[in-house]
């Protein structure tokens, strides 16, 4: 009877935790990033503003910083024009399947204390992430039609 119970708490403990292909990406992701790149699915120009934030031209080059063991980070916008400063937020990286390596990756502003204001979060597809690139994307709706916005960044 025994033996059993610790057959089943260990089949527990193993089939709650994440794969092996999720804790690869948390480790990958962890550090310094630069936004070098936003492209959408059209052409033409488009006036959005991402994450109820910023525009596309404030949100290139800026500088991201993720910190996978409390799913907290920090992302920088400078420029001229921009209302520049550190921004906060939490993150999580939800895997979709494994074999294709997609993955939906949740994103939720923050005060500096990890509090979200709105409790509002953006959810997102990590599309493609190496030691050296990554890439988001995010469809909305323009006009009933999807619109992808792909969101490039190198590691630092």
């Amino acid at each position: 009877m025994k033996n059993l119970l610790v057959i089943i708490c260990t089949i527990c403990l193993i089939s709650c935790g994440s794969s092996k292909t999720l804790r690869t990406s948390n480790k990958v992701i962890k550090g310094d990033w630069t936004l070098t790149d936003i492209a959408y699915s059209e052409k033409g120009t488009y006036n959005v503003t991402l994450l109820n934030d910023a525009s596309k031209v404030c949100f290139e080059n800026s500088t991201w910083k993720f910190i996978p063991n409390n799913n907290t980070g920090m992302y920088t916008i400078n420029g001229a024009t921009c209302a520049a400063g550190d921004r906060n937020f939490i993150f999580t990286i939800n895997e979709v399947d494994e074999a294709t390596g997609l993955y939906n990756f949740l994103l939720k502003p923050t005060d500096m204390k990890g509090k979200s204001v709105t409790n509002q979060g953006f959810k997102l597809k990590l599309t493609a992430l190496s030691e050296s690139a990554m890439q988001w994307q995010q469809t909305v709706a323009v006009d009933g039609s999807p619109f992808v916005i792909s969101m490039n960044f190198s590691k630092n």
